[in-house]
């Protein structure tokens, strides 16, 4: 059921929207989730669909345990679904119409403090190619804000080291630069001319890609998660995330006093409300540095 639908659907997204790949991924996988629960509940074919039957599902969602996130993306797949069919006129309601996206509680990223980013990108790195590359991984996530897809798909052609940026493809396939300095370019130079001709295999298959793998391919995502998780041990954070390296980049940004604008466009990200979270995590971070330092902060016991 809804198999063909939402095939047109994805390729709508895909094509029209520009979607990346892994967005469209997530789309149709909501989509057939919800398409399954629908066929579950004998609800047979499109015109049957009606507000309790979506209302039903979103109840299921929330009984599962699912992350308020996840919850609030599956809804917004099933709305954006449903507006996409009347508009094709493929079918003529909306039961999706008046439903209302639940609410994702505020929630700061976690991100770390200067000192141990600085502890991390000090550690001696492993020895040979791969330990280059990894400290170029390291320090260009950091240095640069990349998300890890950005990072992954950087090739050779989009190195601009001279003029002191990096060319990236985005969300959507959207292009942008973000600029590289320092030990994060010192650290990539260094991987460039020691590190990443070492890791060139002569029966691999010849690839721009930036970072390689042991056997001469594009490092995957995974890789890259691994890589950094280890990093993370060295300092005793567990389970680190590429993504806290990108927070981390932004929110010292900021309390560096590197204006909002600026960083909204070095991140990507369309919208300025959605670096505006990095304010909050500044204010935390300047309320306890207050309560920390000043005489009279806290009661008297």
């Amino acid at each position: 059921m809804l198999d063909a639908e939402i095939r047109e659907y994805t390729a709508y997204l895909s094509i029209e929207r520009g979607s990346s790949p892994l967005t469209v991924s997530a789309y149709e996988h909501d989509l057939k989730s919800y398409a399954a629960f629908l066929e579950a509940q004998g609800v047979a074919s499109l015109e049957r669909i009606d507000r309790d039957a979506v209302l039903a599902y979103e109840a299921e969602l929330i009984a599962s345990g699912l992350a308020p996130s996840t919850i609030e993306r599956r809804v917004s797949a099933i709305k954006g679904f449903h507006r996409f069919l009347v508009r094709e006129n493929i079918t003529a309601k909306n039961p999706s119409d008046t439903l209302r996206l639940p609410k994702v509680p505020d929630t700061l990223p976690d991100v770390l403090s200067i000192e141990q980013v600085d502890r991390m990108l000090s550690q001696p790195s492993e020895d040979g190619a791969a330990g280059l590359r990894n400290q170029a991984i390291l320090e260009i996530l950091y240095g640069c804000g990349l998300r890890v897809s950005e990072l992954t798909g950087l090739d050779l052609g989009s190195l601009m080291l001279e003029e002191g940026f990096v060319r990236v493809v985005g969300k959507g396939s959207k292009e942008r630069v973000a600029p590289i300095a320092g030990t994060a370019e010192e650290a990539l130079r260094e991987y460039l001319e020691r590190g990443r001709p070492e890791l060139m295999k002569p029966y691999a298959k010849a690839t721009s890609a930036v970072f390689l793998n042991a056997r001469g391919g594009r490092l995957t995502r995974q890789s890259v998660h691994a890589i950094v998780a280890r990093a993370g041990l060295s300092i005793g954070v567990e389970n680190l995330h590429p993504h806290t390296l990108r927070h981390s980049f932004a929110t010292h940004l900021l309390s560096g006093g590197a204006d909002l604008r600026v960083i909204q466009e070095i991140l990507g990200h369309s919208d300025i409300a959605t670096t505006q979270i990095y304010t909050h995590v500044d204010r935390t971070h300047i309320h306890d540095e207050y309560m920390s330092a000043h005489p009279r902060a806290r009661h008297k016991g």
